[in-house]
């Protein structure tokens, strides 16, 4: 598949202080397990982002070397004993206990398609999906029916059992960033591209342009159908599903580059995190208008 020219490079080596991080058993406090956000995203590469559910406050990470939280002071602390790549990253819209994976192992070779039915502590490949073990890059799943998934691995696959099963669904879009699902239809699918924004609307087996000609870096979609969108040089874009002309809703966090990864709180949509280009994890709070670094008041 394509690779993200615009994703950060990934580190060779993880740095001492995250390895010691890492390194450390659940018999230590956690405020001693912790280490800054800076840090965190200076030393590894970040793959996605999403709000928990069981602790709204704080931020999921998924990273190049294990799943992470990040409280709202900044303070990240590993989830769980796994080192492994999480390159495509989702929770369960609905159940705070389930998320789901894939990408590499610590060792070496794909993960296939995994699972965590405990808050992301521990993890078990449910499928090795088409072609596979695959490592989906991207990984979408639907807010309406969490049985329906999406991965890109080279084509789109696509899961209508919960990811116990998978078949491709249709070649994937060239110079693929992000996906997500339509809140509304399971089927209607978003492709953030690095040549526009991409719609399917018969479950990945076609696409049409929304957005031509301009990078899309992410996208993601709120409960009510407004769809979020980046684009470098133009900032934040909003639009609705039932009539997606896109208007700007503020510069972004990063003006002069991009953002990947934007995640809205479904539960409070207002609030939403994103990666910028210069690796820093940002929060906002008025749907895009204004972001802050995480942990800084």
């Amino acid at each position: 598949m394509a690779q993200r020219s615009f994703a950060m490079v990934c580190r060779p080596k993880v740095f001492a202080i995250l390895s010691a991080v890492l390194a450390l058993g659940s018999a230590t406090p956690a405020s001693a397990q912790g280490i800054s956000i800076a840090d965190l995203a200076g030393k590894t590469h970040i793959h996605g982002l999403a709000f928990d559910r069981a602790a709204p406050p704080n931020v999921l990470v998924a990273t190049h070397h294990g799943l992470m939280k990040a409280a709202p002071d900044g303070t990240v602390t590993p989830v769980s004993d796994s080192r492994d790549d999480f390159m495509g990253f989702v929770p369960h819209p609905s159940d705070a206990a389930i998320m789901f994976a894939s990408g590499h192992p610590q060792a070496g070779g794909n993960l296939g398609f995994i699972k965590s039915t405990d808050s992301g502590k521990s993890w078990e490949q449910i499928a090795t999906g088409v072609d596979g073990p695959v490592d989906f890059h991207q990984l979408a799943v639907s807010p309406s029916n969490p049985d329906v998934l999406y991965g890109s691995y080279g084509a789109i696959q696509t899961s209508r059992d919960g990811g116990k099963s998978w078949a491709v669904a249709g070649d994937g879009p060239a110079k693929l960033i992000d996906l997500a699902v339509s809140p509304a239809n399971p089927d209607t699918v978003y492709a953030a591209t690095e040549e526009g924004l991409l719609v399917s609307r018969d479950a990945a087996k076609s696409w049409q342009p929304l957005m031509a000609d301009v990078p899309v870096t992410t996208i993601d979609l709120a409960a009510d159908g407004t769809i979020l969108a980046y684009v470098p040089g133009r900032g934040l874009l909003k639009a609705n599903e039932s009539s997606p002309t896109f208007e700007k809703v503020a510069d972004g966090p990063d003006p002069a580059g991009y953002i990947l990864h934007l995640a809205i709180d479904q539960q409070k949509p207002l609030r939403m995190v994103a990666v910028t280009g210069t690796r820093a994890i940002v929060v906002s709070g008025d749907a895009g208008a204004s972001w802050k670094m995480l942990g800084k008041k």
